[in-house]
């Protein structure tokens, strides 16, 4: 962090094809035997011998300044159909074929879909777009995903979760179990929680709670109250980073800081609606709170680069 708060922000512009192609290779490295790691069924790791590194992380960041570029650049021609949608959106197809063919990493492309078209719409890109073939393609895809995983063997974990969404006592041994832990860690957590470091379940009951479900933890320790103030913080950090963003001296600072705050304020909404048993478990961390080295190491550096 305080190596990259003496980089000029600017800086970052030219370089925005070596983000781009660099975060594809990235990402395509998890398929080279030796070097891919796998945790979970999930191939979405790089192990480095000491440590393992999740390029999924770094795509992010990568993309927010590949798109922060390219949206600047062509600032006047955003009203356009193609050069307002559809090419921006085409550069995110090998990106996407990676995240869901080689690492089965719905949650990112999701969350990657979505900071994308938060900064095409701020910069300029007509929202009639993201209604009409924005939603066509939304609908096409999650067709598709549905019905290769009732066809074959692709992403069939993807449809149990989806079933124990709907009702996770249809299996609670099983696919429902998380949800249902941590169901149980926020109704026992009550108004002011058990106290920190007094939750029972993360202890053999709620899976990982150290990363995907450590909100459910927050709630039976800190209860209703933490859960707010935790909340709050997140609320916080967004208007700031709004505030950022309306305040930058550019384009593409506005935008850079616009794509930031969107992967943080997204990423924390999705989680806390996944524990709240609200939308489908997608596996998404809760930034800043979740175990995981690489992301804690990008988004530190991230904030830091437009405060």
């Amino acid at each position: 962090m305080a190596i990259i708060s003496k980089i000029d922000y600017k800086i970052y512009k030219k370089f925005d094809k070596v983000a781009y192609f660099g975060a594809i290779i990235l990402l395509a490295a998890v398929a080279i035997p030796g070097l891919g790691y796998s945790s979970y069924g999930a191939t979405r790791w790089i192990n480095l011998k000491f440590t393992t590194f999740q390029p999924s992380e770094v795509a992010k960041v990568a993309l927010v300044v590949f798109y922060a570029t390219y949206l600047t650049n062509n600032r006047d021609k955003l009203g356009n159909l193609w050069e307002g949608f559809f090419r921006p959106v085409l550069f995110l197809g090998p990106i996407l074929a990676i995240l869901l063919g080689l690492q089965s990493h719905l949650s990112a492309s999701v969350l990657i879909i979505l900071v994308i078209s938060v900064m095409m719409i701020m910069a300029g890109s007509k929202l009639k777009y993201f209604l009409t073939f924005g939603s066509a393609a939304a609908i096409g895809g999650g067709g598709l995903l549905y019905i290769l995983a009732k066809t074959t063997e692709f992403g069939k974990y993807r449809l149990a979760r989806l079933t124990a969404f709907l009702n996770p006592w249809a299996d609670p041994t099983d696919s429902g179990w998380q949800i249902i832990q941590s169901l149980y860690a926020i109704g026992s957590g009550g108004l002011f929680g058990a106290g920190l470091g007094n939750s029972t379940q993360k202890y053999l009951y709620l899976p990982v709670p150290q990363n995907d479900f450590i909100f459910a933890v927050i709630a039976e320790e800190l209860g209703f109250v933490g859960c707010i103030f935790v909340i709050a913080l997140f609320a916080v950090f967004v208007w700031r980073g709004v505030l950022i963003a309306m305040k930058a001296p550019d384009m593409f600072g506005s935008l850079l800081a616009t794509g930031i705050t969107a992967i943080i304020g997204l990423q924390a909404l999705i989680n806390i609606a996944v524990v709240t048993s609200s939308m489908p478990n997608t596996g998404m961390q809760l930034p800043f709170f979740s175990y995981g080295g690489t992301s804690l190491l990008i988004l530190l550096c991230s904030v830091r680069s437009i405060a």
